[in-house]
């Protein structure tokens, strides 16, 4: 039984550095769709995305949740919410990289941890730490700085953090899997970037058609590159714990800020050195408060404890004293950003 504990965990780290691994790589493909303009290719993805999880739905036969949820407006409300927001950060992620601002994009999801936190104090009217409080201190310096550096506030950065972070406090509401829930998002997204692609295409001015098949199954392929990491991720979430996906969020971030120092060659002067370095520092900061308190609560539980189907507690999968900031309701979201 423990070895098979230990192979489901394994299995498990494997699919979440799958996941965040592609999502880390994804820059290198968003300039391949080129000359499509980012608008174009966020509509391609939106409609693409559905088409891939609707197959995938067709082969797993997991329909019921889809009529439930239509009888709940509230929750159809705050999906609609959701897929607005992920649209703008799907359309700024687009743009930053292929107009060359990899390294900025990958700030906004190494400040969306603390970001996601202030928000918690902010709306949910959660207590930090004082060790949060430093962090998210340190944080706002590291704006401060960086914003010396860019000449101007780093607004892609900010813009993708408060997009994805205001995207997993609606899901968090929401409460749906991650494979419906895209679904349901992209549905609501589909009209208009279909909409959106047959004027482009009555104007003349859609690549999809004019720029060959390869061009064609490249726009296709946004679904696949969308979907693919986000059944990873699934495969991971209901393996390891909690705890070690938060820390495997930072993976994405890492990879893309290596891709655009190394790969595309973007500039790092020495004030955006010291901002992202600030950054890095708070959230050290935030890791290891997280870790020493699940550590402290781990100690103060009693040894009679009932478990659940893979020996985890069967209350709540998530520890209170570990900050949103390391459980995937900030990685979730990753699902569907990049």
């Amino acid at each position: 039984m423990a070895g098979k504990s230990r192979s489901e965990q394994r299995i498990g780290l494997l699919n979440g550095f799958a996941a965040y691994g592609m999502w880390g790589l994804v820059p290198l493909f968003w300039p391949l769709l080129k000359p499509a303009g980012a608008v174009e290719i966020l509509a391609h993805r939106m409609v693409w995305s559905l088409a891939f999880v609707a197959v995938a739905l067709l082969f797993i036969r997991r329909w019921a949740w889809a009529s439930e949820l239509l009888r709940q407006p509230r929750r159809l409300a705050l999906l609609t919410v959701a897929a607005a927001v992920i649209t703008v950060n799907w359309g700024v992620y687009i743009w930053a990289v292929n107009a060359g601002h990899v390294v900025e994009a990958s700030l906004g999801y190494f400040i969306n941890p603390l970001v996601t936190i202030a928000m918690g104090v902010l709306i949910l009217k959660e207590r930090l730490r004082p060790v949060q409080w430093a962090a998210v201190g340190v944080t706002v310096v590291a704006v401060a700085v960086l914003t010396v550096g860019y000449g101007r506030p780093p607004w892609i950065s900010l813009c993708l953090a408060f997009s994805f972070a205001t995207y997993g406090l609606v899901k968090k509401k929401v409460n749906l899997g991650g494979v419906e829930s895209l679904a349901a998002e992209t549905a609501i997204q589909f009209l208009p970037a279909m909409a959106y692609l047959t004027w482009l295409s009555a104007r003349g001015e859609s690549t999809f058609a004019s720029e060959g098949a390869g061009h064609s199954a490249l726009l296709a392929a946004t679904g696949v590159v969308t979907a693919i990491p986000l059944v990873c991720f699934g495969a991971a979430a209901i393996r390891v714990p909690l705890s070690t996906l938060g820390l495997l969020q930072y993976l994405a971030p890492v990879f893309q800020f290596l891709l655009g120092i190394a790969y595309f060659h973007e500039e790092m002067p020495v004030e955006r050195w010291a901002g992202f370095a600030l950054v890095w520092l708070a959230l050290s900061m935030l890791t290891w408060d997280a870790l020493r308190t699940a550590r402290r609560a781990r100690r103060w539980e009693p040894l009679s404890e009932p478990s659940g189907p893979r020996g985890e507690p069967s209350g709540s999968q998530v520890s209170p004293a570990v900050p949103a900031a390391t459980t995937p309701s900030a990685a979730t979201t990753a699902a569907t950003d990049a």
